[in-house]
């Protein structure tokens, strides 16, 4: 069933060319489907186009395929091209005429722009969710761990003293960033496309504020054409948001497979979250974090993948569009993956306290020497060549008795102004 047919097939190329995978995708969208046509059934009785019996007869329809769905009977079959026709199919089947008129006074355009809005807002705010229980565990560890002193690096090279505390809490303080993302993709998200049918409204008198107070959304996107627009200006600003977090669990997973090796043994693992070799018995690789690492950099590339999609097309709606369902809600899969695996895993990650005793890091207190010196009334430039000379010459002796107390540094993590940073962060509705 197609809810456009007018008697006139299609060739079975270009049905099966168009429809693609939508029918698959579609399933993660029903559930929006349903409660949208809900209260666009009770916004048409509220305003005369349905009576009362009507109203009831589709409600109870609806409730059904709800119910259908959460015990995994609700299908796509073939015979439809998607959610919407075979929810309209089943209304006209079980309630008659009542079925026939749910489509009055919207499109398959705002239809699905409803579903998408529904779905990422209800996504958004699991992903924050997710978001704070990693925040959580990092910042418990960077509290933990706050006296356990390794090599901070530049350029890949043992550079100045860092601490497991200073790191656990940077990416901590990183995820605030990434939920100001999240928080202005929930606000672009948080407005009812709903009443703008193809794009450019309707000749009946429908109550567009009655549907965006039924269904949740703050407000509403008033201008017809702009409802439409939202297509693919939604997604993109969600990617946007996805893209933040998986650049920071990506350079996490980064740090944390340099970390397990045996050149650097910052970190370890139990054997039961790494995997081995086909070949090599003693090999304990981090492919969980590697699969982060991966999704995370797919995850950044999600916006230019939206944008070059829709980065020419006029307004109106376009079928290009279709594409974009897959895009976004691969995303959104990907982006839960990673953050309940790193929540599991960062729940069982075991220290090196002894890291720093080696020889090799004495170096990365050449800068504390220097310090020291400055504070005695050496001028810095002569300092910092003294410091040279000596290991030149052999003579350098690092000072690491560390006297780091500003904020932010390793003596004063701060970790309480990150927490009411975040929790501040934490609260996207007004």
């Amino acid at each position: 069933m197609k809810i456009w047919e007018k008697g006139i097939g299609i060739e079975k190329i270009v049905e099966q060319f168009t429809v693609g995978n939508d029918r698959e995708l579609d399933m993660q969208l029903v559930k929006y489907d349903l409660q949208a046509s809900e209260a666009h059934a009770q916004m048409l009785e509220k305003i005369g186009l349905l009576s009362p019996e009507e109203l009831k007869s589709l409600e109870k329809s609806l409730e059904g395929m709800l119910k259908d769905l959460e015990e995994g009977k609700f299908e796509i079959g073939e015979s439809f091209e998607d959610m919407h026709s075979k929810i309209e199919y089943v209304l006209t089947q079980e309630t008659g005429d009542a079925g026939k008129k749910i489509h009055t006074a919207r499109s398959r355009n705002d239809q699905v722009l409803v579903c998408l809005h529904l779905y990422a807002k209800e996504e958004i705010l699991i992903i924050r969710d997710k978001v704070r229980q990693l925040f959580e565990i990092l910042i418990s560890l960077s509290e933990r761990h706050k006296e356990v002193i390794i090599p901070g690096y530049t350029h890949l090279q043992a550079a100045m003293p860092n601490s497991f505390g200073l790191w656990f809490g940077a990416y901590a303080e990183s995820l605030v960033d990434d939920l100001y993302f999240l928080k202005a993709a929930f606000k672009v998200a948080d407005q009812n496309p709903l009443g703008s049918a193809a794009g450019y409204g309707s000749s009946f008198p429908i109550d567009r504020k009655y549907t965006t107070d039924k269904l949740g959304f703050s407000d509403l996107k008033y201008n017809s054409v702009a409802a439409q627009m939202s297509r693919g200006k939604m997604e993109k600003s969600m990617a946007f948001a996805m893209a933040s977090i998986g650049g920071t669990l990506s350079k996490l997973s980064m740090d944390i497979c340099l970390y397990m090796s045996q050149n650097f043994n910052f970190l370890s693992f139990p054997d039961t979250y790494t995997t081995g070799s086909s070949i090599m018995p003693h090999k304990k690789n981090p492919d969980l974090f590697e699969l982060v690492r991966a999704r995370g950099n797919r995850l950044q590339a999600l916006p230019v993948e939206i944008m070059q999609i829709t980065n020419n097309l006029p307004s109106g709606y376009h079928r290009d569009f279709q594409l974009l369902k897959e895009s976004l809600l691969r995303g959104v899969t990907d982006l839960k993956a990673c953050l309940e695996i790193l929540i599991d895993s960062l729940k069982k990650v075991k220290v090196n306290t002894d890291v720093i005793h080696d020889p090799k890091y004495d170096m990365i207190y050449t800068v504390e020497v220097l310090n020291q010196a400055v504070q005695e009334g050496v001028p810095f430039r002569e300092a910092y060549r003294r410091v040279a000379d000596s290991i030149a010459d052999g003579s350098y002796v690092p000072e690491k008795e560390l006297k780091h107390v500003h904020e932010g540094s390793i003596g004063n993590l701060c970790s309480e102004e990150i927490v009411a940073k975040f929790d501040e962060a934490l609260v996207f509705e007004d």
